[in-house]
């Protein structure tokens, strides 16, 4: 029986990690759901097991928000926000800066791939209007997101699925984070000055860089208060699932709007991949396989918290690459409670598999979305990316697990 569960794992890990298996014509989710129906059929799980597998607490709070952003992007609140913010930038220094602060601020409260998906579109109309290169705000955007989206439990995918797993509160989590964060935008602006500085040097043409977007003033002055109410009941202490999906119907009873197209703009494909993921780790987590692997690495991670600290994000940042962060968070969670700190190193872990996102152009779906949508207008070699973000990546890394190594010396967690 382990060996069949090796098998189908081996097999789902080798559909995420390549993304398209085009001699099965398979993609991450049906790659992942094929290897959960597999752990049934095959006898690792039982039907009633696969259910108990599932954790829907993250389900519940990655669909309410993705139902809140929905209305949010519907209402215009994206296209508005990025004209406010553009209409009087002139220099590329600038639109640099303004890119980045945006980018990272949305991304840690409502996704980062979401906001990669609103903000490509319109930083190629500004630098197209602009007579600009885009790629080094290309760059800023898919990198900032990443980095942003640390600072949350729901900024990205894998924070949810820690915020589940660990229960840090909201606002505690923020404020430990906030610091990686800030400091990793800062790095950021400075690596992408050095890289471009030349396409950098050159002023925007005046005046008006983009059109008004048409806004739905009615459904924009909803949707934000709901998005209000919202990120105020994650900082006190409200159960995150529940408040995101609290949202969600407030919205849906509220706006005034057909449900059914806010609903076809919700992901579902990526819920069905967390879902079967859950499957998956649980039959692996059955046989042993994760038991064995831990005790097999227990001995790099030492008795002492500042090793276990720099080991453990090392290991992070590699793997996090390899088999792609989600999994690899569902996998690890079972290792945490075995750490001298166990919340710290749930802060490692988010840390560390978030920012690993910008060392590969296939380290995050923000990264995949940026350079899909921009291939016509500006596409890029692997390597013209690559040096850039994944120096981004090393450095902000680096800084992350710094901080966190001071946290570990000051018992603050």
């Amino acid at each position: 029986m382990a060996l069949i569960a090796v098998i189908i794992f081996g097999f789902t890990y080798l559909a995420i990690s390549v993304q398209r298996l085009p001699f099965l014509h398979l993609d991450r989710t049906s790659g992942a759901m094929i290897g959960a129906v597999a752990m049934v059929a095959l006898g690792v799980l039982s039907v009633n097991e696969a259910y108990q597998a599932l954790n829907f607490d993250t389900i519940v709070l990655l669909l309410g928000m993705m139902i809140v952003v929905a209305y949010l992007q519907v209402s215009g609140f994206f296209d508005l926000v990025a004209f406010r913010l553009v209409k009087n930038v002139r220099t590329g220094y600038g639109l640099l800066l303004t890119v980045i602060l945006a980018s990272g601020i949305l991304a840690a409260f409502f996704v980062n791939d979401t906001i990669c998906i609103m903000m490509t579109p319109f930083i190629l109309l500004v630098t197209t209007r602009s007579n600009v290169d885009p790629k080094p705000y290309l760059i800023a955007l898919a990198s900032s997101a990443n980095i942003g989206s640390v600072a949350t439990l729901v900024g990205n995918p894998q924070n949810m699925l820690i915020g589940s797993f660990s229960h840090w509160p909201y606002l505690k989590f923020l404020l430990a984070m906030l610091p990686v964060a800030a400091v990793g935008l800062a790095i950021e602006y400075f690596t992408l000055k050095m890289f471009f500085r030349e396409q950098l040097r050159r002023d925007l043409d005046p005046p008006t860089l983009v059109d008004r977007q048409k806004v739905d003033r009615p459904l924009l002055i909803k949707s934000i208060i709901v998005s209000a109410v919202v990120i105020a009941g994650f900082a006190a202490g409200v159960r995150l699932s529940f408040m995101a999906i609290l949202g969600a119907a407030l919205l849906v009873l509220v706006a005034g709007r057909r449900p059914d197209e806010i609903f076809s703009k919700v992901n579902w494909s990526l819920l069905l991949f967390f879902a079967s993921l859950f499957v998956v780790v649980d039959g692996i987590n059955k046989v042993g396989l994760i038991e064995n692997a831990h005790n097999l690495l227990s001995g790099y991670f030492s008795v002492s918290t500042p090793t276990q600290v720099s080991t453990f994000s090392f290991a992070s940042l590699i793997l996090s690459n390899v088999v792609s962060n989600v999994p690899y968070v569902m996998v690890v969670k079972h290792w945490i409670a075995s750490f001298n700190s166990p919340m710290l190193m749930w802060l490692v872990l988010a840390m560390s598999s978030t920012l690993a996102g910008n060392l590969t152009v296939a380290g995050s779906v923000a990264n995949m979305i940026v350079l899909e949508l921009s291939k016509e207008r500006a596409p890029f070699r692997f390597w013209e990316f690559t040096k850039v973000n994944g120096t981004i990546a090393l450095l902000t890394w680096g800084f992350g697990t710094a901080v966190l190594l001071v946290y570990g010396a000051m018992r603050l967690f």
